[in-house]
């Protein structure tokens, strides 16, 4: 049960000692431990004015970890959504993430496939796969043609 301050923040720094955490997810982890809401959040400005919880630096961590991992700026933006972020910093940490999506997709497909669909149904099976992913249409369909 963390009913005190100390406690609140021990555990939340234990959560971030593991990986990069947004403040909704943390907060309703801490949540799940038993903690009251005052608590977290005294908690959670603490750690964000001393720079150990930073938006910022968990869109930028979750992004670069599922693009590693082989998806799409598609699927990485509804999943951040899905986690309480503004779309508004989604969209800029996407933007300035640096990777080159198609470069991403062509990897990704090269993995899984490595020669272009010789007709309709193959085509539409690589199609699901890359849009399974997260890449937009339009750069699978230059992808899948050959361009």
């Amino acid at each position: 049960m963390l009913d005190n301050p100390l406690a609140v923040r021990r555990a939340a720094m234990d959560l971030l000692a593991r990986r990069e955490h947004g403040r909704i997810e943390l907060a309703r982890k801490l949540r799940q431990r038993g903690a009251g809401e005052a608590l977290i959040e005294e908690a959670l400005d603490r750690l964000a004015e001393q720079g150990l919880l930073s938006e910022a630096r968990y869109l930028e961590s979750f992004i670069r970890s599922k693009a590693m991992a082989g998806y799409g700026p598609l699927r990485i933006r509804e999943e951040l959504a899905q986690r309480g972020l503004p779309r508004a910093d989604i969209e800029v940490a996407l933007s300035s993430s640096g990777f080159d999506w198609a470069e991403r997709l062509r990897q990704v497909w090269e993995r899984k496939f490595a020669e272009l669909p010789g007709n309709a149904r193959e085509r539409a099976r690589q199609g699901r796969f890359l849009a399974y992913r997260g890449y937009p249409q339009d750069m699978i369909g230059r992808l899948l043609s050959g361009r």
